[in-house]
This record gives structure tokens, sequence and C-alpha cells, in this order.
């Protein structure tokens, strides 16, 4: 199993990055975790002819503003588009002209789940609980070649946070904040909050992404907010626009 950090800046495109989105090629499917800009870069990375899922943690605009580049996919297969109650609609709003073509004009079939909290088998098998975040959001923990891949982003740590990364392989976790926020209504992590929630969750490997562009804005800023999540979990890696991670 591949996984690829597609864009990996929160909230805008910076010379540091893509809006959020990460490709796993696991044995049977490709799973792509996001619609930021960065997802315009899976067309060249999903070459072979397996079934293609997307899970949209939520619907604030840098995390599906990539959804218009869909077509570049040239996908034979249906592609299934997971998300939380509003799915449908938000689509609906998305894929009309003038903003974007009609998913008809698309190239290939859209199927749309909505999700409700809990364990999901029917196509995959995943998991899937609300996150702590302004506005409604789902963190993952997809099961894949006999792995545990969480994803959790836009998020302050709380228990379905840890529910969800509890002894995972590999934990990707949002870092939008370079230090903890006194009064956080927004709903974001530090790395030194991230780097603990993988201490104590029992993760194998933690990245940390979906970085806040303004806090962020030099390559030596991720590897100092790495360093801030190691003395909490050593095995901590900040991720940046082509990282590589095979297991």
């Amino acid at each position: 199993m591949k996984i690829t950090f597609l864009g990996t800046n929160g909230w805008y495109d910076s010379p540091m990055g893509s809006t959020p989105s990460v490709l796993i090629d696991a044995s049977d499917c490709y799973i792509i975790l996001d619609a930021g800009f960065g997802i315009a870069k899976a067309s060249d990375l999903i070459v072979q002819d397996k079934p293609v899922f997307l899970f949209l943690s939520h619907f604030h605009i840098d995390h599906i503003c990539g959804l218009h580049t869909l077509s570049k996919l040239k996908l034979k297969r249906p592609l299934t588009i997971f998300g939380s109650k509003g799915l449908k609609k938000m689509l609906k709003t998305i894929f009309v002209h003038p903003y974007a073509a009609d998913m008809k004009e698309v190239g290939f079939k859209i199927i749309v789940k909505e999700l409700k909290e809990g364990s999901h088998t029917e196509s995959l098998k995943f998991d899937c609980r609300r996150l702590q975040h302004i506005d409604l959001a789902l963190g993952y923990r997809l099961y894949l070649d006999n792995k545990i891949i969480t994803y959790c982003t836009d998020t302050k740590v709380c228990n379905n946070d840890s529910l969800l990364a509890k002894e995972a392989d590999v934990l990707i976790h949002e870092c939008g904040y370079t230090v903890k926020a006194p009064d956080d209504f927004w709903g974001h992590t530090s790395p030194e909050e991230a780097g603990e929630l993988a201490q104590q969750a029992g993760v194998k490997r933690l990245f940390i992404t979906n970085f806040g562009p303004n806090a962020f804005d030099t390559r030596e800023k991720r590897i100092s907010a790495e360093k801030k999540a190691q003395k909490y979990f050593l095995n901590t890696q900040a991720a940046f626009d082509g990282t590589i991670f095979e297991l």
C-alpha cells in the first residue's frame, strides 16, 4: 500500500502546498481523502483499473474546491463519494453551471453516499465519527490490506478523534495551529496535541498535515512542528505535497 500526500495546506494554496487531498493506493482500490486542489494531481497516479472511493471530511471550501477537476481522472468505473448528511445537496450546488459542469458531464458515473456515524462494510470496511470542528466534520478509520489508516482533519483533539486513532498503523492528522489556541471556536490542533494523541492512542506512525498557510509559511516551520510533536510521539513526520509512504 502506498500513501501519497497531494495537498497538505489548509485554507488556501501557497508555495508550501495545495489544499488537502491524500491518495491511498491499496491492493484492491484507490482511496482519496478530501478534494482540495491537491486532488487534481491524482489523475497521474490512478493508473490501474480499480474502484475509486472519495471520502470528504466536511464541506468547507478548501476541502471541496478541487471537485470540478474530477473529470481529469478519466475513470472506467464509477466513482463513489462518501460524506456526511448534506453531501447530495452540496454536490448539486457545486456541479451546476455557471460554477462547474454538470456531474453527468464528468465522463463516468458518480455514486453518492451520505453517511451516519458508525461502522460501514457495504463497499469496503471503515468507521466514521463526528469530530469537533465549527461545522460538521467526519473522521475516518479505514481497514485496508490488513492495516488501519485513520484520517482526522479540521478538528480539535476529542474523544472520537482518539477512538478512530486507536492502535492505527497510520494516523493522518491535522496541524492547523502552531500552538494550542486558548479559545478555539474553529476546532484545530497544535503539533503537541497531535503528538500526545498519537502516543495515547498507541498508533504506529503519525503524519501531520492540513497546515495553516499563514502560520506555516516555510518548510522550516513545518519541520519545527514535526519536532514539537516528536517530543510526545517520536515516529511523527510532517507531510509535504509529494510525500510518499509505503507500508
